[in-house]
């Protein structure tokens, strides 16, 4: 039993390697960039990093991983297996960490806060991407023409457009898009569902822009102004028509 948190092992070896945590040991160390671990095992992991070796294949699509739990989570791919299920809504997931961020929803749990703002986050992942917003960092950038994105998956949904992938498409016309969320609101032209309603005269939209400027319509909100004249405008596009009337 640990003498400090008084959690118990089945063997001295399991022991040994918990009390670490408490003492910030990490006797394992990578010789390459030489982060240090705490268990033997999680270091050769690590080290499949740098040689580059994926010693777990997938017998179905012979995708190749590092780590045997990872080939096992994407083995479900295939199986549709989702082992670990929210005992509020009864939600199914294929990852026990997956389940762990979801159950945040229903307990408002944010355990992770940006140190400037204090904004709170349910995913480590978000507060990284959200950190961006004040170091200006912008680590993904496009091989074509340069720009740069906060976002790997804002990056990856960039290059579609100098590629023309569409890999979203409607199956009521065949329609195509770049985004998943593109391709939503789109289905709502068949379905006719409009999600977003006005608070003030209960008026639905298919898109949450369109409730945006209609909104203006009761606040007078004119975010768009002339350069030319100082005429202000509740949309973009109006001002744009407005402005020919100086350009001839």
């Amino acid at each position: 039993m640990c003498d400090v948190c008084k959690q118990a092992f089945r063997n001295k070896s399991s022991l040994i390697t918990h009390e670490h945590i408490h003492t910030g040991e990490r006797p394992y160390s990578c010789d390459v960039c030489y982060k240090a671990f705490i268990q033997k095992s999680t270091l050769t992991i690590h080290q499949c990093t740098h040689t580059g070796e994926r010693p777990y294949t997938c017998d179905v699509c012979n995708r190749a991983y590092s780590q045997k739990i990872c080939l096992i989570t994407h083995l479900r791919t295939h199986t549709g297996e989702r082992p670990y299920t929210c005992d509020v809504c009864n939600g199914a997931y294929r990852q026990m960490r997956s389940l762990i961020i979801h159950q945040r929803t229903h307990t408002g749990e944010r355990p992770y806060t940006c140190d400037v703002c204090n904004r709170a986050y349910s995913q480590k992942s978000i507060l990284i991407t959200h950190q961006r917003t004040h170091t200006g960092e912008r680590p993904y950038t496009c091989d074509v023409c340069n720009r740069a994105y906060r976002q790997k998956s804002s990056l990856i949904t960039h290059q579609r457009t100098h590629t023309g992938e569409r890999p979203y498409k409607c199956d009521v016309c065949n329609r195509a898009y770049i985004q998943k969320s593109s391709l939503i609101t789109h289905q709502r032209t068949h379905t006719g569902e409009r999600p977003y309603t006005c608070d003030v005269c209960n008026r639905a939209y298919g898109k949450k822009s369109i409730l945006i400027t209609h909104q203006r319509t009761h606040t007078g909100e004119r975010p768009y102004t002339c350069h030319v004249c100082n005429r202000a405008f509740s949309q973009q596009g109006t001002l744009l028509v407005h402005q020919r009337i100086h350009s001839g």
